[in-house]
């Protein structure tokens, strides 16, 4: 009996369990989505109240919690930057419950989390300047602050005027996107710098490679990105103060921001700033350069309104500068202009003094922005950005005008006045089955130029529009990304000869496209594909040159039977990423049917205003190709060895030889040491950066009035570090000194250096007080 008493309660029990676990096989199941775009949330967490049982939802939204008994539960749904919402749910069977989250501001103690949107192609390399990199470069130039980018040089006239150069290309081939809007000026000059004010950006942001398809014709060498700062939505007051100095010129910075909320009014933001520059003579190891000083005065203002998916944007930016081109650049006979290039001394000398007096630059460029978008509930979204730029060049002679009344007057003898409005409309579609997203856009561009004084260019207006279409593909690993575009474009110039006007016209039409892959093997590998095309039509420059361009101290010639040039651009890299190394090595492949380049003459010019080198607009098929090369690797606690590495060969395909002006290959090499944080005292460091450029030996015999300068090598020094003043309160100061040891040098891509060596020592210091939120 007992061995069957023990038989029953074995059965009896197991019964009793096996009842109690089939009632507890119910499950809870739905969705988690945004409340007003409906669009799934990944990474929700859905939790019991009261137990440990809880779950994320996954790419789709979606989540499931399994073997639960029957029973009364309560629900709560939450993730950072939704409110939490907790629903109570009366479990007997199986229950499928859907949330819908509402967006809230959430603010975490010592933790900022940013995001911005960013349009550049996945597939292309892209290097961002931010923190406090960016900050080490405040009170330079925008070509200056990006030559530590690897790939990335500047082309310079003078000490004052840099404009950037990816891969080789410059001016009208690189594509500067001004807080989203295409900047539009007189930059067809070697000595035309783009008037951004750097002090505007919190990010800078190259794209190099052709990047037509999203971006418009001209982009074949590369994208500039200048990215100001979020406005500051539903946040308090804020603001800083840089202050910069320089030996070298002696030349002081002043820059300012102020921004907020407003209170009482929820989703509104605005922000103020402005900058100041002031500048003397430049000084080279052994002498100075007379009449380079540089004056600017900047402000921009901005505004913006957020609520429930729809928001606007205004801006409005004013960049105002003087700049001193160096005397010695102008020089009255052939005879004296082949003494100072064989001499390698200007014949004009001087101390420091601040004036700026003729030959000089006077620019104003006025930008007018409004942007405004909308998220529909299921996922679309609807861009529109309206700019209106307004571009104001005058240039003054060397020499004033021999009649004494006219000469009182101070008029420029060159005047350009640029009218740009453009208008972009960008349509993002919601995702397909979650894997494909992109984007159909149309944008329009109308501009005229007036022109007044001696002739150099005609006046010209002219009208672009694109419509363009981008996918991408995201499956696993792997992104897939492919895009089409459309131009047409027509110019029309208007000039006076012999006493007649004439005018011209031109129809401009062509197609682009490109795909890409990237491809992350593991969280630290991954690799980029891109190939595309690209095209660029010749600027009025290019065409109808025809005089003494005083700010480049140059002849200049143009062909108006240029075509347009066809850029085919492949470029691929792979990245390694860890928290102690990190390794990206990029190879690119360039080829310009068509290429529009100023070829110098065997024999300077002579004219009534002086000598001058003799350039003409010529055109050729040409092929860029090199190497970028860029690695940081902490090999102990607190040192980090920095190395890059551009090289670049461009060849004349029809010609069967080298090109001219292509930036020398560059090696740049930092070792940095970073001490630990002190009591209020942080991100202290100390650095020794030293850049070796070879002699640019790839260049037709014979090319150039003087051989390409020998190769040189710089040593720089920079430290840093920021005290916390209180909660709200930090100081950032930074010390650096350029060209330490006052090497005498000269660059292959200054267009000075005909006539001069280039800057000598300059240190320089930074102050940056940030208070506020």
């Amino acid at each position: 009996m007992k061995k069957y008493f023990s038989l029953f309660l074995f059965i009896f029990v197991s019964a009793l369990a096996y009842g109690q676990k089939s009632s507890c096989a119910c499950f809870i199941k739905g969705i988690v989505r945004d409340q007003h775009s409906s669009q799934p949330i990944t990474g929700a967490t859905i939790l019991l109240t009261g137990t440990t049982t809880g779950v994320f939802t996954d790419e789709k939204g979606k989540y499931e919690i399994r073997n639960l008994c029957p029973g009364s539960y309560q629900l709560e749904a939450r993730i950072v930057g939704y409110s939490t919402y907790k629903q109570t749910i009366d479990l007997i069977i199986s229950h499928e419950e859907n949330f819908t989250l509402l967006e809230q501001e959430v603010h975490l103690k010592d933790v900022e989390i940013t995001a911005q949107r960013t349009d550049a192609p996945s597939s292309q390399p892209l290097t961002m300047i931010s923190g406090n990199d960016l900050e080490q470069t405040r009170g330079q130039t925008l070509g200056e602050s990006l030559k530590g980018i690897s790939g990335v040089t500047s082309m310079q006239t003078g000490s004052s005027i840099s404009k950037p150069v990816i891969h080789g290309l410059h001016s009208n081939r690189v594509l500067i996107l001004n807080n989203g809007v295409r900047q539009e000026g007189q930059q067809w000059g070697s000595e035309h710098a783009p008037e951004i004010d750097p002090f505007v950006a919190k990010r800078l942001s190259v794209i190099k490679g052709s990047a037509g398809v999203r971006y418009g014709s001209d982009a074949i060498g590369g994208v500039i990105l200048v990215e100001p700062e979020e406005l500051p939505f539903n946040k308090p007051l804020s603001g800083e103060v840089n202050l910069v100095g320089f030996s070298n010129g002696r030349q002081g910075v002043a820059s300012s921001t102020l921004q907020g909320g407003i209170k009482g009014l929820s989703g509104f933001a605005w922000r103020a700033q402005g900058t100041i520059k002031r500048g003397g003579n430049i000084r080279t190891p052994n002498y100075f350069l007379d009449n380079t000083g540089i004056s600017e005065q900047n402000f921009s203002l901005g505004a913006g309104f957020r609520r429930k998916g729809f928001g606007i944007d205004l801006f409005y930016s004013r960049f105002d500068t003087k700049i001193g081109i160096f005397s010695g650049s102008h020089i009255g006979s052939i005879t004296d202009l082949l003494n100072v290039i064989n001499n390698g001394e200007p014949f004009v000398k001087s101390g420091f003094s601040y004036k700026i007096g003729r030959p000089n630059q006077n620019v104003t460029h006025d930008l007018l922005k409004a942007e405004a978008h909308y998220n529909f509930q299921d996922g679309n979204r609807l861009q529109w950005t309206i700019a209106q730029q307004v571009n104001n060049r005058n240039e003054y002679d060397l020499h004033v005008p021999r009649n004494d009344s006219i000469a009182a007057l101070n008029h420029p003898e060159l005047t350009f006045k640029l009218n740009t409005l453009t208008n972009d409309v960008i349509w993002d579609h919601k995702p397909i089955a979650g894997k494909i997203s992109g984007q159909i856009g149309i944008s329009t561009l109308y501009q005229y130029n007036l022109m007044t004084g001696r002739p150099l260019i005609p006046n010209f207006n002219q009208f672009n529009i694109g419509i363009f279409w981008i996918e991408r593909y995201v499956k696993n690993d792997w992104e897939f990304e492919a895009g089409l575009r459309y131009d047409y474009r027509t110019l029309s110039t208007h000039r006076i000869l012999s006493r007649q006007k004439i005018s011209n016209h031109f129809d401009f039409h062509n197609g682009s496209g490109t795909v890409g892959a990237t491809r992350n093997f593991t969280e630290h590998l991954s690799a980029r594909l891109n190939a595309g095309t690209a095209w660029r039509t010749p600027n009025v420059s290019e065409l109808f040159s025809d005089g003494v361009h005083h700010g480049a101290a140059a002849f200049e010639k143009g062909d108006s039977t240029l075509y347009p040039e066809k850029a085919f651009n492949s470029i691929a890299s792979v990245k390694y990423a860890s928290e102690k190394l990190t390794i990206e090595i990029g190879g690119y492949f360039n080829y310009i049917k068509d290429f529009i380049y100023l070829k110098p003459q065997p024999e300077p010019i002579l004219t009534v205003r002086g000598a001058f080198p003799y350039f003409k607009y010529t055109q050729t098929d040409a092929s860029f190709k090199g190497i970028d090369v860029s690695a940081a690797w902490q090999f102990v606690k607190n040192i980090t060895v920095t190395s890059k590495l551009s090289y670049l060969k461009a060849y004349d395909i029809r010609n069967d030889n080298y090109l001219v002006m292509i930036p020398a290959n560059r090696w740049d090499n930092q070792l940095k040491y970073e001490i630990p944080s002190l009591s209020n005292l942080h991100n202290v460091f100390f650095s020794v950066e030293n850049l070796w450029v070879t002699r640019q030996k790839r260049v037709p015999p014979n090319s150039d009035f003087i051989p390409p300068p020998a190769a040189y090598s710089l040593w720089n020094i920079q430290a840093g570090g920021t005290i916390h003043l209180s909660n709200k309160q930090k100081l950032e100061i930074g010390l650096s000194v350029q060209n330490l040891f006052n090497t005498v040098y000269r660059d292959y891509m200054n267009r000075f250096r005909y006539y001069s060596d280039d800057i000598g020592r300059n240190a320089s210091l930074r102050l940056k007080w940030k208070f506020g939120a």
